[in-house]
């Protein structure tokens, strides 16, 4: 490859990267939130990340003990546009380090929810876990669905799987 050949990859590279930042951007929404926690606004921790971290809104901090599941506050109340859910989702750190996780993972926000979020946490380890206010408890992942026409039928087409389930493939 030649200096002026690498020069001209180089600049395509950059252009293409420029319309992958530009379709990203373009792919972004709008959605309303209500703050009344003194945490700030959830944000994407990187350009790629998939979801943003919720924290905890605490008057003082909260002791999980072990087996123990609670309902964590954020103070955030959202508006999504219909068709969307917010799934809510363990952080891996507190599930790895701590045995903290998300009980009803993922949970759903429905898109006419107007309610505080609040996060439904358990710990599964052996040790009191605390709860500080501004702790990342989860994540919030924003995703598009579907809604289903049920049609009533006698039987279903056939397939190779069939009715196999619970491991039937092996390992």
């Amino acid at each position: 490859m030649t200096v002026y050949s690498f020069v001209i990859s180089k600049k395509i590279s950059n252009f293409a990267l420029l319309i992958i930042k530009y379709r990203i951007r373009l792919k972004t929404m709008e959605i309303k939130i209500i703050n009344r926690s003194t945490n700030p606004l959830p944000e994407y921790a990187t350009s790629a990340s998939a979801g943003v971290d919720l924290r905890a809104n605490l008057k003082s901090p909260v002791t999980l003990n072990p087996l123990e599941r609670r309902l964590v506050p954020t103070g955030l109340f959202i508006q999504l546009p219909v068709g969307y859910e917010a799934q809510i989702r363990p952080r891996s750190g507190l599930a790895l380090k701590h045995g903290i996780t998300v009980l009803n993972t993922p949970g759903t926000i429905d898109a006419d929810y107007r309610g505080e979020i609040g996060i439904i946490l358990v710990n599964l380890s052996n040790e009191p876990f605390i709860i500080n206010h501004g702790e990342r408890i989860c994540q919030m992942v924003i995703a598009r669905h579907e809604q289903a026409e049920w049609r009533l039928v006698e039987e279903l087409d056939t397939t190779e799987r069939g009715a196999g389930g619970f491991g039937h493939t092996g390992k």
